[in-house]
This record gives structure tokens, sequence and C-alpha cells, in this order.
């Protein structure tokens, strides 16, 4: 059974960056395509980004593209979400998933805890 801890989470300035990440246990995080979401206040979980299993390949909503960065070390069984640019609607809590589907994956198999990310104006 993988367990997934996400970290990284907190409050920033508009305009701010942080770094999420999410690290694996229990499992081996180089089986498993990689992702994350988010959950904002009244909103639906929404797709952020995927990474394949040895990171060559990437997949991206359009509204992060630019913004957002995913990247792993599987070596450390972990993964990341350089944000940069932030806007107070990028507030959400955020979530790493781990699939062993297909690239991009229609389903995940297991799912982190979440991170608080705040962006005040």
């Amino acid at each position: 059974q993988v367990q997934l801890l996400g970290s990284g989470g907190g409050l920033v300035q508009t305009g701010g960056s942080l770094r999420l990440s999410c690290a694996a246990s229990g499992g081996t995080l180089s089986r498993y395509i990689m992702a994350w979401f988010r959950q904002g206040p009244g909103k639906e979980r929404e797709f952020l980004a995927a990474m394949s299993e040895t990171g060559e390949r990437t997949y991206y909503a359009d509204f992060v593209k630019g913004r957002f960065t995913i990247s792993r070390d599987n070596t450390k069984n972990t993964v990341y979400l350089q944000m940069n640019s932030l806007k107070p609607e990028d507030s959400a809590v955020y979530f790493c998933a781990a699939s062993a589907d297909y690239f991009p994956p229609s389903q995940y198999d297991y799912w982190g805890q979440g991170t608080q990310v705040t962006v005040s104006s």
C-alpha cells in the first residue's frame, strides 16, 4: 500500500512562489505516474500536471502552463510541484496522486492527504 505525504503549502503573496513536495512510502515511486490536483473552496477537484514514471513525459492543464512545473526524484521517492507567479485564485488544497494507468492516466490509485496553499492579494 503506497502512502503519499504532501507538504510545502503555506501562505504566499500574489506573484510569489512555492514548491510542493509529495513523498511516497510503502512502495516504489518509479512504478507510478505521478500527478498533482487541487480543490478550491466550493469547487471541484481539478487536474494540474502529470509526469510519467521516469520523467520523460509531462502533461499540464492549460491554465498552469508556464507557471507550474512538475518534477520527480525517484531516488528520493518524491515528486514536486514548483509554482511561480501565484495568484489568489490558485488558493486551494493541493493533492498529489499516483497512477499505474497508461500515460496520461484516467484513474489514480493512491492520493495524498492534501496541503493548503493560500495566496494573498
